[in-house]
């Protein structure tokens, strides 16, 4: 009978059936992401209470997972359309709404209607900048020299921009002069453009460091973290101000690739219509190479 030993009446103990899911490994990722938006939303809540160190931490905690997030998706091949959707929707709370919102609640809610509009044009040039991101993500059409480049300012680097007069305050203390609702409107109004712009900007993605570099970049590292815990927000201006200063760097850089990469197409194409059969036979009707038969090409070409 089905289902019975042979030889006995006793039934067989099938085994339960493994659960099915993802491993944590899958989710690490995911869970990086959920915690920078977290930390977005977080900052909202600290401008509402005035408290405005807190508010700049949370943004730049979110940064720094945001950062973290796509690196562990690599690294355990946990990317998944899911985690790519959910990244972006993180990163324009994080880094388009959370922002305009704080510097709106720390310097432009005197002028409510405008300052406001400021906000929304922030947010705004986030979401656009994200999408324009994620319609180019696999792009076949993406010439090579464009890889370790981005479109415009990312949305991350474009907030800590952002909060560049208010993280300057708290080191200047100069509150009179960097509080200015027109001073802020401006730079908030120039930092969205510089996201939704076309200017090529470096990409540290697909960097790699050559070997005898490797011990001088973890001594800048080391550097930079004992920076960070003794002036903090000296440091984050500093490299605020650096990438804005870089950011000619990589227009040149840029350009360069494309004029050599144009160069290349063009000398190829010169090539291919070289290596074209055509009447290069000597009036005399023999070839170059002292072939007597009329109109036949020198085989070197």
């Amino acid at each position: 009978m089905v289902g019975l030993r042979q030889g006995g009446g006793h039934r067989r103990h099938r085994r339960a059936p493994r659960l099915k899911g993802l491993s944590i490994n899958r989710l690490i990722p995911n869970i990086l992401t959920v915690l920078a938006l977290c930390a977005g939303l977080t900052s909202i809540r600290f401008a509402l209470n005035g408290e405005w160190h807190q508010a700049a931490i949370a943004i730049f905690a979110a940064a720094i997972l945001d950062g973290l997030d796509g690196r562990m998706a690599r690294l355990l091949k946990a990317s998944s359309k899911f985690g790519a959707e959910l990244d972006s929707l993180s990163d324009f709370i994080s880094f388009g709404v959370a922002p305009a919102v704080v510097l709106y609640m720390w310097a432009m809610n005197g002028v409510a209607g405008f300052g406001w509009a400021v906000v929304l044009f922030f947010a705004t040039c986030a979401a656009l900048r994200l999408a324009r991101f994620n319609t180019k993500l696999g792009d076949p059409d993406l010439p090579a020299y464009a890889y370790n480049y981005f479109s415009g300012v990312p949305a991350p680097a474009g907030a800590g921009l952002a909060l560049l007069p208010m993280v300057l305050s708290f080191d200047l203390g100069q509150d009179a002069v960097l509080k200015h609702p027109a001073l802020v409107i401006a730079w908030v109004f120039f930092i969205g453009l510089l996201m939704v712009s076309s200017i090529p900007t470096y990409s540290g993605k697909n960097a790699r460091i050559p070997q005898g570099l490797v011990i001088p970049m973890l001594i800048v590292v080391g550097l930079l973290v004992a920076a960070m815990v003794n002036a903090p927000w000296r440091t984050l201006s500093g490299l605020g101000l650096l990438y804005l200063l870089c950011i000619p760097f990589s227009i040149r850089s840029y350009r360069r690739l494309k004029a050599e990469a144009e160069q290349m197409v063009a000398d190829h194409e010169a090539d291919l219509e070289g290596d074209t059969p055509g009447d290069t036979a000597p009036a005399d009707g023999k070839a170059a190479d002292g072939d007597p038969r009329p109109g036949t090409s020198n085989p070197g070409t």
